[in-house]
């Protein structure tokens, strides 16, 4: 007890950076709740970013250059290739028709893929809103589905 007593004293709030502690020495279990807030995780977990239209249009799952969420409107029938991809994350893309009958289809890393579609269809009339919902299951598979506001 005297010895658990003294370090506490010794060791400062705040005194032991990540960069003291041995890679996997801190579980999960010795991780109070709530300690992870949004301020606490990447980018692709909290932000928004615009896709440029185009035939085909690359969306990043990763870490280094993804977002939450995605918005478009395309300006041809296009290819959402999906990049940087992991198992478990999942992504949200807001694409508003623009009334020209425009199509879309997916890959994954430039080439093809197993996309699982749950529900929905794209509507590309003018101003409609269409929320693709995408989920990583596995290097090169992906379960979907497309829905509009409901009138």
């Amino acid at each position: 007890m005297a010895l658990t007593k003294l370090i506490g004293d010794l060791i400062a709030d705040g005194a032991v950076g990540h960069t003291k502690i041995a890679d996997g020495s801190v579980g999960h279990t010795k991780m109070a709740n709530d300690a992870i807030g949004i301020s606490n995780v990447g980018t692709e977990f909290k932000t928004l970013a615009s896709l440029t239209p185009s035939s085909v249009i690359d969306v990043p799952f990763g870490t280094s250059n993804g977002a939450a969420v995605f918005t478009l409107t395309l300006n041809s029938n296009s290819t959402l290739n999906l990049v940087d991809v992991s198992p478990g994350i999942n992504k949200h893309i807001v694409v508003t028709g623009s009334g020209g009958g425009r199509t879309i289809n997916f890959t994954v890393g430039g080439g093809a893929g197993t996309f699982n579609k749950i529900s929905g269809a794209y509507n590309d009339a003018s101003g409609i809103k269409n929320l693709i919902q995408i989920l990583c299951v596995g290097s090169s598979e992906f379960w979907y589905s497309i829905s509009q506001i409901d009138t």
